[in-house]
């Protein structure tokens, strides 16, 4: 079955964007030798679960705030949800869906990047409720 193997994160301001991950989640950025503004992105080490990807120069204006998102959306794990909501305002981002609980799962919250990207991120937990 086929799985997802790469995503790419787009953005008005790659520099504003790469450092905003980079404190948030820790991942490293490689510009690509290609004809266009592009970085390879990695997430963790190659024996974890997950997949790398990259980021573009957004083409276009910025995302139109309130409108529905259009987009393949990506949830990535953190170890403490409470830590990463904290930091995201801190690094110029926003939560735009608090801290719940995914029975049996973990806890999930949304946020919105430096770009206006929409990110979820998860801390595994069983016991929430």
């Amino acid at each position: 079955m086929p799985r997802v193997v790469h995503f790419e994160i787009h953005a008005q301001d790659p520099d504003r964007a790469m450092r905003f991950y980079k404190e948030l989640l820790g991942w490293q950025f490689a510009r690509f030798d290609g004809p266009q503004d592009y970085w390879l992105i990695k997430t963790g080490g190659d024996a974890a679960p997950g997949i790398d990807g990259g980021l573009m120069r957004r083409r276009g204006g910025p995302p139109v705030e309130g409108a529905a998102i259009n987009a393949f959306g990506c949830t990535v794990d953190t170890p403490n949800l409470d830590d990463t909501a904290r930091r995201v305002p801190e690094l110029g981002g926003h939560i735009v869906m608090p801290k719940i609980a995914v029975p049996g799962v973990g806890w999930l919250a949304y946020a919105k990047d430096t770009e206006g990207n929409v990110f979820g991120f998860m801390q595994v937990d069983a016991t929430a409720e």
